[in-house]
């Protein structure tokens, strides 16, 4: 089955699904059906803009959220989440008030405060892996103003500094959401969708 590639108005969705295909994806599903995100075998949600509107046009789709939880939490599909859509995994997010998410990384999502850098921030950015996994080390591209703030930090799968440290990546149990965004981050970013595509959590 192809890899679902959840279209709800608020992601870089050609660009995401030319670097899946160059991955080595067999095929990518665009799609706004609940159906096909749970006859997938891998489901991607990116993900561009302010927390609270990406929520309430994710959950403007008939039956979505179920379907994600549905294939994601009970049938273990690996998931990635691309910039908000890492961020929609946690628990809330404080952009123009405080907003639902998914609740799979219980944490909350809050605007950064770089000592003398500028917001957004914009640009390539060093990721440092916590541990061995899928996140390598390198460079990657950035662009945001709010940083997820992860309550176990075993969920923090790597950090970048911008004025302080910020998580650039998350993960559990079948789940990985990356800040950063790997369709813009040339050959680092194929690399790690290719290692998530061949991925068996």
């Amino acid at each position: 089955m192809p890899v679902a590639l959840i279209d709800y108005g608020a992601g870089n969705l050609r660009s995401a699904a030319k670097a899946l295909e160059a991955a080595g994806a067999g095929r990518v599903s665009v799609t706004a059906d609940p159906e096909a995100v749970l006859a997938a075998d891998r489901v991607v949600l990116p993900g561009v803009g302010a927390f609270g509107a990406c929520a309430a046009a994710l959950r403007a789709i008939p039956g979505m959220e179920d379907a994600l939880d549905e294939a994601v939490r009970r049938r273990a599909r690996p998931f990635l989440g691309i910039c908000v859509g890492m961020q929609l995994m946690a628990t809330e997010g404080h952009e123009f008030g405080i907003h639902r998410g998914l609740g799979w990384i219980p944490g909350s999502v809050r605007r950064m405060e770089p000592l003398g850098l500028k917001i957004p921030q914009i640009g390539w950015n060093e990721v440092e892996p916590s541990a061995d996994g899928l996140i390598q080390p390198g460079w990657a591209y950035f662009v945001h103003s709010y940083a997820l703030q992860a309550d176990n930090p075993a969920h923090v799968a790597a950090r970048a500094g911008y004025g302080g440290p910020i998580t650039a990546a998350v993960q559990r149990d079948t789940m990985l959401g990356t800040q950063f965004h790997p369709e813009k981050s040339q050959s680092y970013g194929l690399s790690l969708l290719a290692r998530w595509l061949a991925w068996k959590p």
